[in-house]
């Protein structure tokens, strides 16, 4: 079966033709400046690359271009769009409606339009996307994925929010969290790599531009530290992650903001940009601190040390760890933030062994010393694989 993986962001998409019974990728790109000027960059064939600039006023006009290149020209990897079998589309927020994978229907969409609300940078692009296929593909199976699918069996005194009872009944007002695809993924993978098969204990950092930690207690998220929106938890990129709600007011009060502006600013000019004040970029911001940045080493500090609570947190909500991994850009990459996020956890069981950490390898492996009674694992994320896996298991009990 060929899967056509379509994530659609508000500007931007990205794209990837994959066999998940073989997990073959057969191309991969990405849409840049959508409404701008158009960028399409596609890799095919194991590693061959294309630019093209070409004129994309909307996502429709790229996703046209996407489809356009998979069948035709230099970057040709099918005869025609025929030969795809379904779409799996990246849905970010499905609410509590769904709390799994489904068959994209009028009424699915619908539904996801009720909830823009809670996601309304994406859910509307994620809509956007599945629209166009079905006009561009008539006939091809959809399936939507949902970021928040996993996060489903959360208790309710894990995902609610002390307010008052009727904010969560009138308005949905509870943790939902996101990255669910990618914590579902690496939590699998560690499974498998864990001799434990049952009651397994795991603790997932999903570290990059968004940030993430789930708590995986025998193949099932029981807390995650995003909420009703990206911005809570971890300090990430240009998002804050926690912040009180008194110093929110406070900035909102000094600065004579309103609410939207003050959002804005937590979710596009804060975090590591906003306290480095050099970029949000974690590389850029490592260098700046090995070459004598103080706001850099401050900012470095606060992204592990954010991390470091809530793994300590997660590992007692399931009285004990059997594995903690690390996965993302910044998981997968970053020895030192591996190195900081783990020393002093020695009395949780997890020992980092330093040699194994600083060796760069692109493969899932164990950085944990041979002593360590819980395992430290870096495990590469495969989203696309989790969309296009989903993809097909829907459209086979369909058919």
């Amino acid at each position: 079966m060929l899967v056509f993986i379509l994530n659609a962001g508000s500007s931007s998409l990205k794209y990837q033709l994959m066999n998940p019974i073989i997990k073959k990728v057969f191309a991969s790109g990405l849409c840049e400046r959508i409404g701008i000027d158009g960028v399409l960059k596609h890799e095919y064939n194991d590693g061959k690359k294309l630019t093209l600039e070409v004129s994309m006023p909307t996502h429709k006009e790229a996703i046209e271009a996407v489809l356009s290149t998979l069948t035709t020209g230099e970057g040709k990897v099918i005869d025609s769009i025929n030969d795809i079998d379904a779409i799996g589309h990246r849905a970010v927020h499905g609410g509590e409606e769904f709390s799994g994978s489904v068959l994209v229907t009028d009424r699915v969409i619908e539904t996801m339009k009720r909830l823009i609300p809670l996601a309304p940078l994406h859910n509307p692009a994620n809509i956007l996307g599945m629209e166009i296929c079905q006009e561009l593909m008539p006939g091809k199976p959809n399936v939507a994925v949902f970021d928040t699918a996993f996060h489903q069996t959360m208790p309710d005194y894990a995902y609610m929010y002390a307010l008052p009872y009727d904010q969560y009944t009138k308005h949905g007002i509870r943790k939902y969290g996101f990255h669910g695809t990618s914590h579902y993924f690496v939590s699998n993978e560690a499974r498998q790599m864990l001799d434990k098969k049952y009651n397994t204990r795991i603790v997932v950092c999903h570290l990059g531009n968004g940030s993430s930690v789930s708590a995986v207690l025998d193949g099932k998220c029981i807390d995650t530290s995003m909420g009703l929106t990206p911005v809570q938890g971890l300090m990430m990129g240009t998002r804050s992650g926690d912040v009180g709600a008194g110093a929110l007011q406070y900035m909102m009060t000094q600065e004579k903001i309103s609410i939207d502006d003050a959002l804005n600013i937590m979710n596009k000019e804060s975090g590591i940009l906003g306290i480095s004040g050099k970029s949000s970029d974690l590389r850029e911001v490592l260098e700046g601190m090995q070459n004598g940045d103080d706001r850099c080493r401050l900012a470095v500090e606060m992204v592990a040390y954010n991390i470091k609570k809530y793994v300590g947190g997660y590992v007692a909500a399931l009285d004990g760890i059997d594995a903690l991994c690390f996965t993302g850009g910044i998981g997968e990459n970053s020895a030192l933030i591996r190195e900081i996020v783990c020393s002093g956890l020695d009395g949780m069981g997890l020992n980092l062994d330093p040699t194994k950490n600083n060796k760069r390898r692109h493969d899932a492996r164990d950085i944990a010393t041979n002593s360590s009674t819980s395992r430290i694992f870096v495990i590469p994320t495969n989203e696309e694989y989790v969309i296009a896996n989903d993809t097909f298991k829907v459209v086979s009990e369909i058919r």
